[in-house]
């Protein structure tokens, strides 16, 4: 894994890539592998240029190859997510059935957490059934940031 840091309106961030794909992305309390590289690459600096795109407003859809790490069900839920459409959110039930199983939405809810590329596959955009903004690896003020940048397009 080849990791570099990237200074964004929403503070440090690190992006990381293996086999020329996005595999990860590191907030700052977050901990980084000790095996990983510091280096900067070049999909590692376009990942960067589309992240500060998007926190400028200036873009709306990544296209960057990704490959997040986990369960053939985790990665069903992360499908759902890229899905969700710029500016608007679903409820982790609205995920449950889309996945054809409504009873999984706490399930949905803990794939959601453990989603290891944030911002590119936009758990952001999951939210609470009343409608409430729930957790947030990057922490709830980042979350409403990026809920609110999307909104104002």
């Amino acid at each position: 894994m080849t990791v570099f840091f990237y200074d964004t309106t929403i503070g440090k961030i690190g992006i990381a890539e293996n086999n020329g794909k996005i595999t990860n992305v590191f907030f700052k309390k977050d901990d980084i592998p000790k095996n990983a590289q510091i280096s900067e690459t070049p999909l590692l600096k376009e990942a960067a240029d589309q992240m500060n795109k998007y926190l400028a407003g200036e873009l709306k859809t990544f296209d960057l190859p990704l490959d997040a790490a986990g369960t053939p069900f985790m990665k069903q839920v992360w499908q759902c997510l890229t899905e969700i459409p710029y500016g608007e959110t679903s409820s982790y039930r609205d995920i449950a059935e889309k996945i054809d199983n409504e009873k999984a939405y706490r399930a949905v809810g803990l794939a959601n957490n453990k989603n290891p590329i944030p911002i590119f596959i936009p758990c952001h955009r999951v939210i609470g059934a009343d409608g409430a903004l729930t957790g947030y690896r990057g922490g709830l003020a980042v979350k409403k940031m990026l809920l609110e940048l999307e909104k104002a397009e």
